[in-house]
């Protein structure tokens, strides 16, 4: 269990002061010109030490990717960009990040900025985020007026200007090229890759995309030492992480903890437990809703980092840990994520724009067990048709859940189909 002088964010609840004075009171803004001085190289070294690794889902880590950025800027400038378009269902980490330290970001952009030659940070909040994009906005000016941005910020010689856009709340553009494409006034769909945003991102320069989360710990990391943030977790898996349980637990929250905590002990020790206890489990979704589900008896002893939940089929993702109770029809839950996969869909490519549609049609019918059994793996079978094979990941995101409720929830899908094919027609 993190202690309490590891967490990073200690505002997360919105208790004490989000502004400049509070922000500087927790530990922010503290020597930021002396860690600049020490360097671009030195930045980024410190990051790739810490183990940092991606906080929006993909898990790459943090330092490698800053360090993509090319050396020198040529003709084109650099660009940052944050992704605060937090759309996945069962995540509002960022969310609160945004509204109670958002200063902890601010002073990251300006960090991170600087370790890749950028003199912008383009921080893009999804467009439902009406008051955590005030926030955001209200602590950029402090931070303006205290000389801390602007163009000699922090007094370090180094010109650094932090801009807000505000999406139009598509999941899609929580993709990283979809964003840019976004950012630059057009539709938000993702862009084929190679290029990298690093080679041609932003308007075609050198870019770097970054979660909020992700971004917001990289001051607390260099001041403390990459071998302190390090220490905390499992290997290849370390930190603090920003966990969101929700669902049927006694008291949904966000908590900061250390990567690798039991999931049990994540549930029972921060969100009161399960409705009506552990025994009254039926799945989680352990780290979004784009990941596939774990039944009880993985849940048991299943540890939240990257790469436990990767060994049983599953993922990290965001860490929004949706909790289900046996009362949930599981079949329903997953086909209502199949219906939002489908809505969300840019329909740029024809697996993800046909296939989603497919398999939301097949899970409604799969619902009231109006299938037949061989419908079962035949819809295993459309869902790796789409898994990996479109420009971005939203064909996996929709195809997962699905393999995950065949994978766990077999019997229940076989169940329903006989029920049906066993009740009179004069009953229907």
């Amino acid at each position: 269990m993190l202690r309490d002088e590891d967490r990073i964010f200690r505002n997360l609840y919105g208790f004490d002061d989000w502004g400049l004075d509070g922000a500087r009171r927790r530990g922010s803004w503290d020597g930021t010109a002396a860690l600049l001085a020490k360097g671009r190289d030195w930045i980024i070294d410190e990051m790739k030490k810490s183990g940092l690794r991606g906080r929006g889902g993909a898990g790459f880590p943090t330092g490698l990717k800053w360090s993509f950025m090319p050396k020198e800027v040529g003709e084109r400038p650099h660009y940052l960009v944050v992704n605060a378009d937090e759309s996945e269902p069962g995540t509002c980490k960022d969310r609160d990040i945004l509204r109670h330290e958002p200063h902890t970001l601010i002073e990251g952009c300006l960090i991170a900025g600087f370790a890749m030659n950028a003199h912008a940070a383009y921080i893009y909040v999804r467009g439902e985020f009406h008051d955590e994009a005030v926030a955001l906005r209200n602590a950029i000016r402090q931070a303006y007026d205290a000389g801390l941005l602007g163009e000699n910020a922090c007094g370090s010689g180094w010109k650094m200007d932090v801009y807000v856009h505000r999406g139009a709340g598509a999941y899609i553009c929580g993709e990283e090229t979809a964003l840019l494409e976004s950012l630059e006034g057009k539709k938000g769909m993702p862009r084929l890759k190679p290029p990298f945003p690093a080679g041609a991102g932003l308007y075609g320069c050198p870019t770097t995309v970054n979660n909020v989360e992700s971004i917001a710990v990289a001051p607390t990391i260099l001041r403390r030492g990459a071998a302190w943030f390090a220490g905390i977790g499992r290997p290849n898996n370390v930190g603090t992480k920003v966990f969101c349980i929700s669902g049927h637990v006694n008291k949904p929250c966000n908590v900061e903890e250390e990567m690798g905590i039991p999931l049990r002990e994540l549930i029972e020790k921060h969100a009161g437990g399960v409705r009506g206890g552990w025994d009254n489990l039926l799945a989680v979704i352990p780290g979004g809703a784009s990941v596939p589900l774990l039944p009880k008896s993985i849940c048991d002893t299943i540890l939240m980092d990257f790469d436990s939940l990767r060994a049983v089929t599953s993922g990290l993702g965001t860490a929004a840990v949706i909790v289900m109770d046996k009362s949930t029809d599981v079949v329903k839950a997953i086909a209502r994520l199949s219906q939002f996969y489908k809505h969300e869909s840019c329909g740029q490519c024809t697996p993800c724009r046909e296939g989603t549609g497919w398999m939301w049609r097949v899970m409604e019918r799969l619902v009231r067990g109006d299938a037949d059994p061989s419908e079962i793996d035949a819809l295993d079978n459309v869902s790796r048709q789409i898994e990996g094979h479109t420009i971005c990941a939203l064909g996996d995101a929709a195809a997962w859940p699905v393999q995950g409720l065949i994978r766990h929830f077999r019997p229940e899908l076989e169940r329903r189909i006989a029920e049906r094919r066993g009740r009179p027609m004069a009953a229907e």
